[in-house]
C-alpha cells in the first residue's frame, strides 16, 4: 500500500453568516479548488469553528427552508442544536451527536440553537455536510436518523492513543451508524496527545481532512486547527500523530460521477430537475412547517 500524498492545505475561508446563528467558514465550494465535482459526493462542507455566543433570550437560528435530492449531516462538537422538519423528524442535536436527514424528494426543515443553550449562552462549535444521493435515489422518502453519541460505534486505537467514532462507512470491520446511499466513510479520530494512527481508504474515493481540534502531522505534513486537508487521489495509507489532544474529521467517499446542477437548496442531475423541484416546492408539495421554533 502506498501513502497518499497531500494535494493541498487550506486556510478557513472568510466566515460567512447563516440565519442570526451559525458563522460558516463554507470549505466546499467555497473554495475554487474545492468544487462538488472535485469532492464528490460531498456537495457541501461548512464549519463553524469555535465560537463564544453570550447569553440571549431570541433563540438563534435559520427559519424554514427546503431541500431536495441530498442529505444533510450535522455534527455538534460543542453547544446544543434544535431541529424540526415537514416529515416529522426532530429533537435536539446535544455535543457529540449527529443529524442524518435525507431530504430524498422534498422536505422543509429549519434549525435554531436549543433554547436553554441559547438562553444561557456558551462556546458552540459545529460541521454540517451535504452529502450528493445518487440519480436513482434522489426521489426517495425522506427520513431523519438521530444518532445519539452513545449509539456512535467507537474504535479504542492502540497504545492509549485514543478512539475514532465511526459516524458512517467502516473502519476495521466495524460498521458505521449510518445508513447511507452509497459507500462514504464519516469518522471522528480523537487523538490523545502523541497519539498516532494508521488507516487505509481506496485510492479513487475524494479524501479530505478537518481539523477540528489541536494540531496534527498528516503523514509528514503539520496542520493547523480549522484548516481543510485535501489528498490526491493515490495511495491508501494515512498516518495521523497529535501534538496536542485533537479531533479530525475524516471525509472519504466514493465518486458517483454523475451530473451535479446545484441551485439554492436543490441539488439535482438535470436544469429540467431543477425547475421541477422549484415548481414542486412552491406547490406545497414539500409539506408544511411553522416558522417559529
Amino acid at each position: 500500500m502506498r501513502q497518499k500524498e497531500i494535494e493541498k492545505i487550506f486556510s478557513p475561508p472568510k466566515i460567512h453568516e447563516v440565519g442570526d446563528g451559525f458563522r460558516m467558514h463554507n470549505f466546499i465550494p467555497g473554495l475554487p479548488e474545492l468544487t462538488m465535482e472535485r469532492m464528490d459526493p460531498f456537495l457541501v462542507l461548512d464549519y463553524n469553528s469555535k465560537y463564544h455566543f453570550p447569553p440571549s433570550d431570541k433563540i438563534r437560528g435559520v427559519g424554514v427552508h427546503p431541500h431536495r435530492g441530498f442529505e444533510t449531516v450535522t455534527i455538534a462538537y460543542q453547544g446544543k442544536i434544535a431541529h424540526n422538519d415537514s416529515a416529522g423528524g426532530g429533537g435536539v442535536i446535544g455535543e457529540g451527536d449527529v443529524q442524518w436527514m435525507t431530504a430524498g424528494s422534498g422536505i422543509l426543515h429549519k434549525e435554531f440553537h436549543e433554547e436553554e443553550f441559547c438562553k444561557s449562552g456558551g462556546d458552540f462549535q459545529m460541521v454540517q455536510l451535504w452529502v450528493n444521493l445518487p440519480a436513482k435515489d434522489k426521489m426517495t422518502q425522506p427520513k431523519y436518523q438521530p444518532l445519539k453519541n452513545a449509539e456512535i460505534p467507537k474504535r479504542q486505537l492502540p497504545n492509549e492513543a485514543g478512539f475514532l467514532e465511526l459516524i458512517a462507512g467502516e473502519f476495521n470491520g466495524t460498521m458505521g451508524a449510518a445508513q447511507t446511499f452509497s459507500p462514504v466513510n464519516v469518522w471522528n479520530v480523537k487523538l490523545n496527545t502523541g497519539g498516532k494512527v494508521e488507516f487505509e481508504l481506496p485510492a479513487e474515493f475524494n479524501t479530505g481532512l478537518l481539523m477540528v481540534e489541536g494540531d496534527v502531522k498528516v503523514n509528514s505534513e503539520t496542520v493547523a486547527a480549522d484548516h481543510f486537508l485535501l489528498f490526491k487521489n493515490q495511495g491508501e495509507k494515512v498516518s495521523l500523530q497529535a501534538t496536542q489532544n485533537s479531533i479530525v474529521l475524516v471525509l472519504s467517499g466514493q465518486p458517483l460521477r454523475e451530473p451535479i446542477f446545484a441551485h439554492g437548496p436543490f441539488v439535482m442531475n438535470s436544469r429540467k430537475e431543477i425547475w421541477d423541484a422549484f415548481h414542486d416546492y412552491n406547490s406545497g408539495k414539500f409539506g408544511y412547517l411553522e416558522d417559529e421554533f
